[in-house]
């Protein structure tokens, strides 16, 4: 039997229309990058389930969530360069694989240890499939106009992907056993390995060199104490460990950028960075998953615990936004074909987005349509800027490249998200903690959630009375966020203007 990764099939010609078969290929290579978003958010409704199955410790029950990103990040600059080497179709074929392996031994893990290591193993499936994805997308759309359409597409779902896994791990876990949430991965990767050898052309660097194998640990030695630390940071604060973890990441990462500097064959190639609109749109990018992932944690929260909904309820209302996102990064890019400067269009971007902050700064106790209404803005705004960032940064690399340049986007992607949460939560949470009373238990003092299970101890007046004084609290904390964010992100459109725009 022929080994299907063996099989060639020719990219189109450079400058030339994509057919039929490129667009089925797209719509093949959406459904794992769907489930790797989606991944991201699919334990949220399963973890009660998890915890009463099998009865994972404390620091347990955080790896179980923790560890597929934590993973993802690492390695996403590794399998990049891999797949540069190797083969993006091959590598892509390889993680389809080990990911639908590693959910069906998810799904009927019988311990916490092995939950663990099956979450472990979705990770680096997750790195093979996300940036193989975009470097294929950028060997089949070889026309300006088709690939920024592409890649518009390819925008959406990632970022819909986020918001659709909690909605079913919630209705999963609702009408079937905590496991159903990993082996709905498995019917899409078997379509990948059936179909994927056949549709997807075969692409990767003539002549890539030697991998540099000691720049792995670097990255990775690099990448995840500082994610490690900027994640742990808004809940626990400046604690000792963390700060340490944070400095630790930032001197492999030195070591790591000396490393590609001085090396014959390096994994991240130095003169990618200088190719033009390459680090702005690095920088760009990082701003706005940081301004996404910082908004995510207040608006999911006030829909829970200051509108008092049910998670599932939280969940399918927090995916109205959602509507309208598919349609942002295709009319972004028509208006790019039209002409439009892409430096105003991204500037355009990131004052949606600071628009949506300002909605958030406009709340109130009760104001679920103006938080679903400025979610929405922000939403949209975040795929029309990271469609455009991503056409640019994946023109402007070469194609030998294109594994490479699509990991660098999604690492800063992924410390955009860290940092967003640590920033933007930080800030609420001091003016949180300002403004409950002093009066208040010491672990009201501390979270929303610990005023509630607080105030659920009180007898009925003054219960209600933390309740409210908690959830104001918490409101007022997320307008001073917002209010940061949206000065953050007017920044930033200023930024998009000046280096994005064309000379």
């Amino acid at each position: 039997m022929t080994n299907p990764t063996s099989t060639t099939t020719a990219p189109p010609t450079p400058g030339s229309l994509a057919g039929r078969r490129e667009w089925t290929a797209l719509g093949v290579l959406m459904l794992p990058l769907l489930l790797v978003s989606m991944d991201v958010s699919v334990l949220y409704f399963a973890l009660p389930a998890i915890g009463a199955d099998l009865a994972p410790s404390g620091t347990q029950q955080l790896w179980i969530l923790d560890i597929y990103g934590f993973v993802l990040a690492g390695l996403l600059m590794t399998m990049g360069a891999l797949g540069d080497r190797i083969g993006r179709r091959r590598l892509l074929l390889f993680g389809a694989a080990a990911f639908g392996g590693a959910s069906l031994l998810a799904a009927y893990a019988d311990s916490a240890g092995t939950l663990i290591a099956a979450r472990a193993v979705l990770g680096i499936g997750g790195a093979t499939l996300m940036p193989s994805t975009m470097a294929l997308l950028r060997t089949m759309f070889t026309d300006p106009g088709q690939r920024a359409k592409a890649i518009g597409l390819w925008s959406g779902v990632m970022t819909g992907g986020i918001a659709l896994g909690s909605v079913m791990s919630g209705i999963l876990v609702e009408h079937f056993w905590w496991g159903s949430v990993f082996l709905v991965n498995l019917p899409a990767m078997a379509l990948l390995l059936i179909v994927g050898p056949f549709l997807l052309p075969e692409s990767r660097n003539p002549s890539p060199g030697r991998f540099d194998w000691l720049s792995v640990p670097l990255s990775m030695a690099a990448v995840l104490p500082v994610v490690y630390g900027v994640k742990e940071i808004p809940s626990e604060g400046w604690h000792p460990l963390y700060v340490v973890s944070v400095t630790v990441g930032l001197l492999f990462a030195a070591l790591f950028v000396h490393r590609q500097r001085t090396t014959a064959s390096p994994l991240i190639p130095p003169a990618l960075l200088t190719v033009r609109g390459f680090t702005p749109a690095l920088v760009l990018n990082l701003v706005a998953s940081l301004a996404m992932m910082g908004s995510a944690i207040y608006t999911t929260q006030y829909l829970q615990s200051v509108l008092g909904m049910s998670p599932l309820a939280a969940a399918l209302w927090s995916l109205l936004p959602s509507v309208f996102i598919g349609a942002a990064g295709p009319l972004t890019a028509q208006l790019v074909q039209r002409g439009a400067d892409r430096g105003y269009v991204v500037a355009g971007g990131f004052a949606a987005m600071a628009a949506g902050f300002v909605l958030l700064a406009l709340t109130g106790t009760d104001s679920l349509w103006l938080v679903l209404t400025g979610a929405g803005v922000l939403a949209c705004g975040m795929v029309a800027i990271v469609s455009q960032l991503t056409d640019l940064a994946m023109t402007g690399a070469p194609v030998e490249r294109a594994g490479t340049a699509s990991s660098l986007l999604e690492t800063a992607a992924e410390f955009g998200g860290a940092l967003g949460m640590a920033v933007l939560g930080s800030i609420g949470t001091a003016v949180y903690r300002h403004e409950m009373p002093a009066t208040a238990p010491a672990d009201a003092r501390e979270t929303l959630s610990g005023a509630l299970a607080a105030a659920a101890r009180l007898p009925g007046p003054a219960g209600e009375a933390l309740t409210r004084a908690a959830r104001e609290a918490f409101t007022g904390g997320m307008q001073g966020a917002a209010i940061a964010g949206a000065v953050l992100l007017a920044l930033a459109a200023v930024g998009a203007a000046l280096t994005l725009r064309r000379r």
